[in-house]
């Protein structure tokens, strides 16, 4: 899939949205890209989802025994992307703030790939990727169906995205004047408890 039909799939499901948000990592954004919006509809979940499988296998050597969603929101992109992989998905979710592999038992030494929806940051990834590396699982890679940094964002492990998709994020102290105008909202998931 080509960025454009990626962000055709968001636009149709009216995922992209605009306004003035808080995100995830806590920086605000006149964008935000509302994955739940895309996830409610299979197929569009499943259009995207393949095409990531297939950007993974490509980009990835070697075999992959698991994939690894950061919760919330890196659940269903990663059981879906695992349904076109063929391989079992797993996620992590937090315990005492930090992210754990709590449902789960996977072999030490295996080869997992994390997949995340939205990336901006990347602390997600980086933080998935310390909870797998804790247990003995060799991280080779994470992928994502969207990168709001366009490759800026350092996840600590090779990325693969679906599409690049630069969207001025801005700390709460430096926010365009247009932007603070606005009241803000905030929409993502971290810090549900």
């Amino acid at each position: 899939m080509t960025r454009d039909e990626v962000l055709g799939v968001f636009r149709s499901c009216g995922a992209i949205l605009e306004g003035h948000f808080i995100l995830s990592s806590g920086l605000r954004s006149p964008v935000f890209l509302q994955k739940a919006r895309v996830f409610m509809h299979p197929p569009a979940t499943e259009t995207l989802c393949k095409a990531l499988a297939e950007r993974v296998r490509a980009e990835v050597p070697g075999p992959i025994d698991y994939l690894i969603g950061p919760a919330v929101g890196g659940i269903i992109p990663a059981y879906e992307t695992a349904r076109h992989m063929g391989v079992p998905a797993v996620w992590v979710e937090r315990e005492d703030g930090k992210f754990r592999l709590r449902r789960f038992e996977v072999a030490p030494g295996s080869r997992v790939v994390i997949i995340e929806d939205i990336v901006t940051t990347g602390l997600s990834i980086r933080e998935t990727v310390e909870a797998a590396r804790a247990i003995g699982l060799e991280v080779v890679a994470a992928a994502c169906l969207i990168d709001r940094s366009a490759g800026k964002a350092d996840v600590g492990v090779p990325l693969v995205a679906l599409a690049q998709y630069e969207v001025p994020a801005y700390s709460p102290d430096a926010l365009p004047p247009e932007l603070a105008a606005i009241p803000a909202v905030k929409p993502g998931s971290r810090g549900l408890a």
